[in-house]
């Protein structure tokens, strides 16, 4: 293993055993509802999102124990929206990471109440946060808008607007990406920010947005390019279902120009920073350079 292997092996061992200490203490009733939720829950997954928010504590110097919950928090979310994603009514995915989308296996009615718990008990975790005091409540409050209805909600409500449309507006794209996408993974970056001081706060709002295009410019590539093999879902639905992705929009080869320019960006954006940065730029890099 690579030192940045060995790194972010890390936090995932340190996420890992904080999404299976809360799945431990699940005993929702009826049963099927904690067997739903382990079950995306415990689905694997890189944890890029609460990844990428203790890397950042760590360049400020937070202890981990005053992050984890937001990791956690992080993690319900991001896993609630892929459940949704997955549904007939959304996406219409049959698979996640290989196994059976929840629906699938539990129901359409489960797995929206699945989705539902799991936001719900991420809002939760979040307040208990706030009674911390200091920067906890701004931290909070900054997660739940990523994830509102002036983030990743408006994201995915607009995707779904321009589906089946011969649409070519850029700007609209932008929307879709900067709030589907990137308000999350800014998230992740700016939580951590807030609880230090804010310090770098803007530098990490740009690069946020940025990493969060690049990551969804490669999904829209692996979308083409992939395999389920790999990607552990059903490839080419985008042209199938006619969405409005990057790849309709510039075609493919520009598609890899343009992730080539925004991983040059956001590595110009980390130069700015007097951090030790270099888990991040090859973080960044392995985004662009994804194959799942």
């Amino acid at each position: 293993m690579t030192d940045y292997e060995l790194k972010y092996q890390g936090y995932l061992n340190l996420v890992n055993c904080k999404i299976e200490e809360f799945c431990n203490g699940l005993k929702c009733r009826p049963k099927i509802l904690t067997d739903s939720l382990k079950y995306s829950l415990l689905n694997g997954g890189k944890r890029i999102r609460p990844v990428l928010m203790l890397a950042a504590g760590e360049l400020f110097n937070l202890k981990c124990e005053n992050l984890i919950n937001y990791a956690l928090a992080i993690e319900l979310i991001h896993t609630y929206s892929l459940i949704h994603d997955d549904l007939p009514c959304m996406d219409d995915d049959d698979f996640r990471r290989k196994k059976p989308s929840n629906h699938k296996v539990y129901g359409e009615a489960n797995a929206v109440l699945a989705g539902d718990g799991l936001l719900n008990t991420a809002y939760s975790i979040l307040l208990s946060e706030c009674f911390n005091g200091g920067n906890n409540v701004s931290a909070a409050k900054f997660l739940c808008d990523c994830a509102g209805i002036y983030g990743m909600i408006a994201g995915q409500s607009a995707d779904i607007l321009y589906e089946n449309t011969d649409s070519n507006d850029e700007s609209a794209l932008e929307y879709i990406y900067e709030n589907k996408t990137s308000k999350l993974i800014s998230a992740a970056l700016i939580v951590p920010c807030i609880l230090a001081g804010g310090k770098y706060y803007a530098e990490f709002m740009q690069l946020g947005s940025a990493l969060g295009y690049l990551f969804q410019l490669t999904d829209d590539i692996l979308d083409v390019e992939g395999n389920f093999e790999s990607l552990g879902k059903s490839i080419g639905k985008d042209e199938k279902q006619l969405k409005f992705t990057s790849v309709k929009l510039f075609g493919l080869d520009m598609c890899k120009f343009k992730a080539d320019l925004i991983c040059d960006k956001c590595n110009k954006l980390l130069d700015c920073l007097d951090l030790e940065v270099e888990f991040l730029r090859e973080f960044i890099n392995r985004v662009k350079t994804r194959i799942n």
